[in-house]
């Protein structure tokens, strides 16, 4: 059973912090195991005083979310689903967690191999910018949001890149 470390946790966070310096926006970055359990939060100087809870919030989400569908890509694709589909499971599932759903740009799950160890939200930009901070940071540690031999099928694919175009990102495709 593969494992997300604190240490591999930290290096993710400093390289989101990286790029939060570079695009001057303060972020609180969050790194849950697969049950949506804290392994790391960090909060940059500046950053918004309630960004550490939507940047844990964000993070649980993308683990319970990507356990149920793979369709659950991240964290922008979940919400654009949730828009069209089922509104109301997003608000549901936020009473029935105490609050702990958040669903927004800047979150992806982490998968070493075909297992999913862990995910992350970031907190502090807008969406787009936490996107093109976990972005930066997956590409620069290797990391992957989807499983190394993916099992989704074409239709799921073709429906979530629909969902990349809708929401104005159609270079991004998966």
């Amino acid at each position: 059973m593969a494992k997300l470390k604190l240490v591999e946790a930290r290096r993710f966070m400093r390289a989101v912090i990286e790029k939060a310096g570079e695009m001057e926006v303060p972020v609180s970055v969050a790194i849950v195991g697969p049950e949506g359990h804290i392994i790391a939060l960090e909060r940059m100087d500046d950053a918004g005083w309630i960004t550490p809870e939507t940047a844990s919030a964000k993070a649980f989400t993308m683990a319970a979310f990507r356990s149920m569908s793979p369709r659950f890509q991240d964290g922008l694709v979940t919400q654009q689903w949730l828009r069209e589909r089922n509104p109301q499971l997003a608000v549901n599932a936020a009473v029935f967690t105490g609050g702990k759903v958040f669903i927004s740009g800047g979150a992806a799950p982490i998968f070493k191999g075909n297992e999913m160890v862990g995910a992350y939200g970031i907190s502090g930009g807008t969406s787009d910018q936490d996107e093109v901070m976990g972005l930066y940071a997956r590409e620069k540690l290797g990391w992957r949001h989807t499983p190394a031999k993916d099992p989704t099928s074409q239709a799921v694919k073709d429906h979530i890149n629909s969902i990349y175009e809708k929401v104005g990102l159609g270079g991004k495709k998966l």
